[in-house]
């Protein structure tokens, strides 16, 4: 089983979105430089597999050919890299959330098929692995796993997407016990040579269950495949059912409760789709960075260019921020799953930790996705012409990526449940979080306030996530005491909080990665210092547009002027020269060809 141990990923087990209130240390957090070797060798033969099995077949992909795809799926059963969140009994590894993150990683080199492994390894197997009963299991995990069964998850409706409950597909109770569905599910991935569907319906119209619904069955049917922007590799098709008829065994867990199917599976998946959204960015920078050494304007390469340094340098900063808030969230992860088995034996079940940690997997997508269309679109720009054209791959990863910001809930959604998570465990008690905003608003009324380092070091930089943090609690503070129960109607103010929010965990990420790391001459120590202390100044400047908008939404008059007051007190940004930071890491880029950690 390849993990390491809670030391070497946290010294402590930590509850999901205590890192807001928390001081935390950087041996708290788990990064990329503790991989162990059995990690180092997964992801090797990911990105192998990715790399040398995948992408040469791209053009049969992108034409249908769903032979070759079901080859490719039954390859990687091979390799193992469908079976790490699987238990042995059933042909998985039984691996830890970090080799599943180095495999999502690796995987991600080819989005076409990245999303058809993506709707097997997450969606398909995490729901009959964590609800299946033993019978299921055999009859369906076991050859999922080993790619003999392809799997699909069939949630969403053309009425549905978003408000996934509002789901019109209606199961229907036989006399015998099963179940006749009808209905149609829409934008379903693999679903044109899937065999085996996860469907959500409403027994009798209203309890939310999910099923297991086989291909064979009477009355499935797949409709024609979607033109779709990108991805054309991949699979996308409606599931129709016309009085399907599937047995009472093969109900998903338990009636009524599908919204724990649903639910769960969505957490764990936007945590993976982060972290193949960040493997598909390493690679495109290193693209624009081969092309931007390469390619010559005015009789010299473009790459000595200030303004493409610029690009070369933000690309790679935003990757460092998510790739260290990714790394510790699978750290996170392991902890909490390691102390809950260690409690609770033969019970334990791992899907307590992937609700524990649903706000950092909120993060992972929205941030990864946005990050990685950032890092696509400086690519294209960076290749001129030739990046809009098909002779480079610049234009095709623009339209394979946009996808992701709709994936697995929209971003705008995630938004919402990134801050509205919060507050409901701040009602409930499960976060302290209420004591910590009071105890925040006497700290920014009293007439001193503690004074930042005056450098530019990581210290300095430590200091100004907290501010980053203060400014979140501070936001979340302000919003319940306005708006109480009607919180949760502010959207455009949950939406900057948790933009606030976001940045706060990759900014605090970042610097306890880099101060790990900062004597590591190996791990290039020196220039993580740089890039983190680059990222914390921009996240700033971000954080304090979010921040007054929103603050600016719930007050107003005088007490508007005083918030905005000790908005200034809590963030006091300090200037840096980010001109010799961004040179530094971008001819780090270019003289390592890609991404330089």
């Amino acid at each position: 089983m390849a993990t390491t141990t809670s030391a070497e990923k946290g010294t402590s087990v930590r509850k999901g979105g205590s890192w807001l209130i928390d001081e935390g240390t950087a041996g708290d957090v788990f990064t990329p430089e503790q991989l162990t070797n059995e990690h180092r060798l997964i992801a090797r033969t990911a990105l192998d597999f990715s790399l040398n099995e995948v992408l040469p077949q791209l053009d049969a992909l992108e034409q249908k050919d769903w032979a070759l795809s079901r080859t490719l799926v039954k390859r990687a059963a091979e390799l193992g890299l469908l079976a790490t969140d699987v238990a042995e009994a059933y042909g998985g590894l039984d691996l830890d959330k970090v080799s599943a993150l180095v495999v999502a990683e690796g995987i991600s080199r080819c989005a076409s098929f990245g999303t058809t492994f993506g709707a097997m390894a997450n969606l398909s197997v995490l729901p009959l692995s964590a609800f299946g009963t033993e019978d299921q299991k055999q009859r369906y995990l076991t050859r999922i796993v080993s790619g003999e069964l392809i799997g699909a998850y069939a949630l969403s409706e053309s009425g549905s997407g978003s408000d996934a409950l509002g789901a019109k597909t209606r199961a229907t109770r036989q006399p015998d016990g099963s179940f006749t569905l009808t209905g149609e599910k829409m934008w379903i991935t693999n679903a044109g040579f899937a065999d085996v569907f996860i469907v959500f319906a409403k027994v009798d119209g209203e309890a939310f269950t999910a099923f297991i619904v086989e291909r064979s069955f009477p009355g499935v049917s797949t409709g024609k495949e979607e033109h779709k922007l990108g991805l054309h590799g991949s699979s996308t098709a409606p599931l129709i059912m016309q009085d399907a008829r599937v047995p009472a065994e093969n109900v998903l867990g338990e009636i009524g409760k599908g919204h724990k199917v649903a639910f769960n599976v969505l957490n764990y998946g936007r945590f993976k789709l982060g972290a193949m959204c960040t493997g598909g960015g390493r690679g495109i920078l290193a693209e624009a960075a081969k092309y931007a050494a390469t390619r010559k304007q005015f009789g010299v390469p473009i790459a000595t260019f200030g303004a493409i340094k610029y690009k070369l340098s933000e690309m790679t900063t935003r990757l460092y921020g998510i790739e260290s808030a990714l790394y510790r969230t699978a750290g996170l992860i392991d902890s909490f799953i390691e102390a809950q088995r260690a409690a609770e034996g033969a019970a334990f079940t791992p899907l307590t930790a992937l609700e524990e940690f649903a706000i950092e997997s909120s993060i992972a997508k929205v941030a990864g996705s946005e990050i990685l269309d950032y890092v696509i679109d400086e690519n294209l720009q960076i290749h001129g012409g030739n990046g809009y054209v098909h002779d480079y791959p610049a234009e095709r990863h623009y339209r394979d990526a946009r996808v992701n910001r709709i994936f697995e809930g929209t971003n705008e959604i995630n938004r919402l449940l990134i801050a509205g998570m919060l507050m409901r465990r701040a009602v409930k008690g499960d976060l302290a979080l209420i004591p910590a905003a009071k105890k925040l608003q006497d700290e920014v009324l009293s007439p001193s306030m503690e004074l930042p380092p005056q450098d530019d070091s990581l210290d300095a930089a430590l200091w100004q996530v907290r501010g980053f943090k203060k400014t979140g609690l501070l936001l979340l503070g302000s919003a319940m005491q306005k708006f109480g129960d009607k919180t949760s109607d502010e959207q455009e103010v949950l939406q900057w909080t948790s933009d606030v929010l976001m940045d706060a965990f990759m900014a605090e990420s970042a610097v306890f990665r880099a101060r790990r790391n900062e004597r590591d001459t190996r791990a290039s120590g020196a220039l993580q210092g740089d890039t983190a202390r680059l990222f914390v100044h921009d996240a700033g400047l971000r954080i304090e547009a979010a921040a007054r908008q929103a603050l600016a939404a719930i007050h107003d008059g005088d007490t508007l002027r005083t918030m905005l007051a000790a908005l200034r007190r809590i963030l006091k940004p300090q200037p840096i020269n980010t001109v010799t930071l961004r040179r530094r890491i971008a001819d780090a880029v270019v003289a390592k060809g890609g991404y330089p950690f």
